[in-house]
């Protein structure tokens, strides 16, 4: 019978070590140095098994199962999580938005979603355009995912727009400032390169490093992607 477990906790001892050469040292004994006179002797001896009754770990073995230790017992706590890693998206939205997650969670891309819904039971119409990452911050993205809940516009979105009232509300978030230009209309700066997204459907070109691509998706009446990648560094934030 295989205890899980075992060859981990065996290989506790590795830690002990910080080279293969520490390691080496501590299968030779005294006897050994006395009657070698060298200490690379005494451990080309032990590395070929001699003074070990059990199994005498190579120097690749040495060091892939001393990483393994240490990832399991020290595991590098990651500045990110994917919530699309383990789960099939649901609609093509959805899908879209997995593919973008992680380049968005690292900072190197900057998506806005712009997004048109229809409230049927309250007979509105909504629209917004939407930080990606600023929500990915400040939302459990699972019920989305697995179209469970639909993705809507919120008044705290970096644009928001309420058809019937006419209301309109406009936010800086993590990544953008909204700008209202008297010729090209509502621009959107992005305040880590400073470039600047137009979100004009007219305008010849989105911006510099930027991308536009309307995504059909039956759950909602017009959708579009904006990617902006982000050229300088960022510091990131919890």
């Amino acid at each position: 019978m295989t205890v899980i477990g075992t060859q981990t906790d065996s290989d506790r001892r590795l830690l002990s070590f910080q080279n293969y050469e520490e390691y080496l040292d501590s299968l030779v004994t005294p006897v050994d140095i006395c009657y070698l006179k060298s200490n690379k002797t005494a451990r080309q001896l032990a590395e070929l098994g001699y003074r070990c009754t059990g199994e005498t770990l190579s120097e690749e073995s040495f060091y892939r199962r001393l990483r393994i230790v240490r990832d399991l017992l020290f595991p590098v706590h990651r500045h990110y999580e994917l919530t699309s890693e383990f789960v099939s998206p649901v609609g093509m939205l959805m899908k879209e938005l997995a593919l973008r997650e992680r380049a968005n969670r690292l900072r190197t891309l900057s998506t806005i979603i712009f997004i048109r819904s229809f409230i049927t039971k309250l007979q509105f119409e909504e629209s917004a355009y939407i930080d990606f990452y600023d929500r990915l911050k400040s939302e459990n993205w699972l019920p989305y995912y697995q179209g469970e809940k639909k993705l809507s516009p919120l008044k705290r979105d970096l644009a928001y727009y309420h058809w019937r009232m006419g209301k309109t509300c406009l936010n800086e978030t993590r990544n953008y400032v909204p700008i209202i230009d008297s010729k090209r209309g509502l621009l959107f700066k992005n305040i880590h390169d400073r470039q600047v997204i137009t979100v004009d459907p007219t305008a010849a070109s989105p911006g510099v490093q930027t991308t536009r691509v309307r995504i059909h998706c039956p759950f909602y009446e017009h959708v579009i992607l904006y990617d902006h990648v982000i050229r300088s560094k960022i510091t990131y934030d919890n």
